[in-house]
């Protein structure tokens, strides 16, 4: 190898894992009455969102504990507790801590937020991996989880979507499925930014696309195969970032994957763009159904740009584990549909200032 792809100094993988999904569902048609008088189509069929009691920080509990849940390991045995997000809830004030203490894993622990955009929780997964993976700590915790927002009227208000997804990382013998490599791809790509103290985000229409997603997408994904030896049809499953439910389909289709390997972790059509949980809340619909001996690619993006690849083998021990927390399609299932007042009451996007 070229030194490029990011291995560990011991084998080590994921031994938990955990998702969370609120039950609200905003359906595109309902944005598009609002703002398109029902004119517009939508890039996806609906989108979660947060109550008014949930945040990041509660919904990372939730999806921590199901973690747990699966790996079987008292809370108090990690080392880190990490959340990547765009939308912590406070602007000075770790997220991480709340979470770490809420789920019994301090004091003696290591909590930070991570920032890249939607790939905030890729980046705090690949620290947890190379803390474990350098045998300063046992076990590590890493969480992509957002509730996104979305101009009122703006194309992003479609997609821009709660939820995500938690990891614990671990020694291999132990793990769910091993880590075998990952590969970073980032450059200065000023395709989607939100300057301090602006409540939404502004993005570069079309420039999002061909220079930004599939650019960065493609250059990881083809430079993580290269360097492992594998080829498209060495994986069962691939997981891309989801924006939208077309970007990840052609992504697929442009590093050589078929429909079949990207529809079990697409999930944008009917949870809408979860951000920093996007790729990873894929990956845990994907684990929910893997069979031991299973190849996973997994390919985030963050605009600014960049994205993480990882390759993944699932082990035997993912038959037992994964039974013991609710499974991505249980929170799918879970859906109470709202309209977009309900919407905008529990998105704080009605300023009674």
């Amino acid at each position: 190898m070229s030194g490029r792809v990011l291995k560990s100094n011991r084998p080590v993988g994921i031994i938990g894992y955990g998702a969370y999904i609120p039950r609200y569902r905003l359906p595109a048609s309902e944005v598009s009455r609002v703002w398109e008088g029902g004119k517009g189509g939508g890039p996806v069929k609906e989108k979660a969102v947060a109550g008014l009691d949930e945040d990041v920080i509660t919904m990372s509990i939730e999806a921590a504990r199901n973690a747990l849940a699966r790996a079987q390991i008292d809370p108090a045995l990690l080392r880190a507790v990490w959340v990547g997000s765009e939308s912590h809830p406070y602007a000075v004030k770790p997220t991480g801590t709340v979470v770490a203490e809420a789920i019994g894993a301090g004091p003696s622990i290591e909590a930070a937020d991570w920032e890249f955009a939607c790939k905030a929780g890729t980046e705090a997964l690949v620290a947890a991996l190379s803390l474990v993976g350098s045998g300063m700590g046992e076990y590590a915790l890493a969480i992509g989880m957002d509730t996104a927002q979305g101009k009122p009227g703006d194309q992003l208000e479609y997609t821009a979507a709660s939820g995500g997804a938690a990891y614990i990382v671990g020694p291999a013998e132990n793990a769910l499925a091993v880590f075998n490599g990952s590969y970073s791809y980032v450059t200065d790509t000023p395709d989607f930014w939100r300057r301090a103290n602006q409540k939404y985000p502004e993005h570069g229409q079309r420039f999002t696309g061909e220079p930004a997603y599939f650019k960065h997408i493609t250059e990881a994904g083809k430079a993580l195969m290269e360097e492992m030896g594998t080829r498209p049809e060495d994986y069962r499953f691939a997981i891309f970032h989801q924006p939208n439910t077309k970007f990840p389909q052609r992504a697929g289709q442009l590093l050589g994957f078929t429909d079949e390997q990207i529809k079990t972790g697409l999930l944008a059509p009917v949870i809408g763009n979860t951000y920093a949980g996007a790729a990873l809340v894929g990956l845990s619909a994907v684990l929910d159904v893997a069979q031991p001996g299973d190849r996973i690619l997994v390919v985030s993006f963050g605009s600014g740009a960049g994205s993480d690849a990882f390759d993944w083998v699932v082990t035997e021990k993912i038959e037992a584990r994964r039974r013991l927390a609710p499974s991505t399609a249980d929170y799918i299932a879970r859906r109470t549909e709202i309209d977009y007042a309900t919407y905008a009451r529990f998105r704080g996007k009605i300023d009674m200032g």
